[in-house]
């Protein structure tokens, strides 16, 4: 079929056709919205769950509906290159508002950010404490909005990957708003240990979000993502075709969408038949192991892979420290680096004390593949 015309879209936070399975969360996140804007306090938000679950998108629903209501919204990606307080001074230059100002970041890594809506609102944010200088950053710009009858929205992708500092500093902010009632909300988005290391930055953080851990979809949801966007474009699918679609992609949105585009390439006419969805299962899985699950497989050292490789043995669900260690022929101390490397290059988390398990859905059957060195 016409390859313009497809309607499946996987990638990094690009938008499914049908969006499916969330309305809890935008629920929310509209009612914070609406609360804030009418003078009241609303509850900042955080997203957590593994790859592949439709995280960043979210976020940038998030987005879109602060921007739809005019607010001032800045978006970033945390462990991008950029410290927090370079991406935000880029993301607010970017701005295109109907609150005039102008925000510059000097050499030595400081704001100097003014708002011309009025001199009472200057002095800048530019002390070079991250933590004082957010918390006025976020002070000026929600006056600013105020001014608008609007609000601020800071929404922080890959979150996990802020410093330590980065955390603080957005925790204090994000209490401070809330203390103030600043018409202000933060949104942040990343892996499932994100509410691990915000609480360990703040002890009050647990009272500061409404968290909502994102998790696969059910059986229903998924065939609704899956079946949806053909539908839209007059195409249909044999149920054995989404059966068997639905049970390769195990409700992961990422392995729908990836599997749902080589399945329609694959079809002639409609309806996608049982053939066309096997030719595209078999073609999504190589797509994902050439991108998806490889690009992560080679940041590992060898040392590290041999690592994955012992937990891989117990699947997605997670295996005990000290049985990596055992079937490494190691003490657990000695395997502490390569645990916290793999920890911070996104690969594994901690679900629990003394247990590791993949970030990505699927990685330990990738890994079982994988030839031995």
């Amino acid at each position: 079929m016409d390859a313009v015309r497809n309607p499946y879209a996987p990638g990094a936070g690009r938008a499914p056709a049908a969006l499916v399975g969330r309305d809890p969360q935008l629920q929310t996140w509209r009612i914070a919205l609406e609360r804030v804007q009418a003078g009241r306090s609303a509850q900042s938000a955080v997203l957590y769950g593994l790859r592949g679950v439709g995280k960043t998108v979210l976020l940038s629903v998030f987005r879109r509906e602060a921007v739809a209501r005019e607010w001032i919204v800045a978006h970033v990606e945390a462990g991008a290159g950029k410290p927090l307080r370079a991406a935000l001074a880029e993301a607010l230059q970017a701005l295109k508002t109907a609150v005039s100002f102008r925000a510059s970041l000097d050499g030595s890594g400081s704001w100097t950010f003014g708002l011309d809506l009025s001199e009472t609102l200057g002095g800048g944010a530019d002390t070079g404490s991250l933590e004082t200088d957010l918390a006025k950053l976020v002070r000026d710009l929600s006056a600013a909005a105020a001014e608008e009858s609007v609000g601020l929205a800071i929404l922080i992708d890959e979150a996990q990957d802020l410093t330590r500092d980065e955390l603080t500093a957005v925790c204090a902010a994000t209490h401070q708003a809330g203390q103030n009632e600043w018409p202000c909300l933060f949104a942040l988005a990343g892996l499932p240990s994100l509410p691990r290391v915000l609480a360990e930055a703040k002890s009050y953080a647990e009272r500061l979000f409404t968290y909502h851990r994102i998790e696969q979809l059910t059986d229903d949801l998924a065939r609704h993502a899956l079946v949806e966007p053909a539908t839209g474009e007059g195409v249909d699918w044999d149920d054995d075709a989404v059966a068997l679609i639905l049970g390769e992609a195990a409700g992961y949105p990422y392995f729908i969408q990836q599997f749902g585009q080589e399945s329609w390439n694959e079809a002639i006419a409609s309806p996608i038949t049982l053939a066309d969805a096997r030719v595209g299962a078999a073609r999504g899985r190589a797509a994902l192991d050439d991108g998806f699950f490889r690009v992560r497989w080679d940041r590992a050292t060898r040392a590290e892979q041999e690592y994955l490789r012992a937990v891989a043995i117990d699947g997605d669900e997670g295996a005990s420290s000290a049985e990596v260690a055992r079937r490494m022929d190691r003490r657990p101390a000695s395997l502490g680096p390569a645990r916290a490397n793999l920890i911070s290059k996104g690969l594994v988390y901690a679900p629990e004390h003394g247990v590791v398990a993949f970030t990505v859905p699927g990685m330990a059957h990738f890994i079982r593949r994988q030839p031995e060195p």
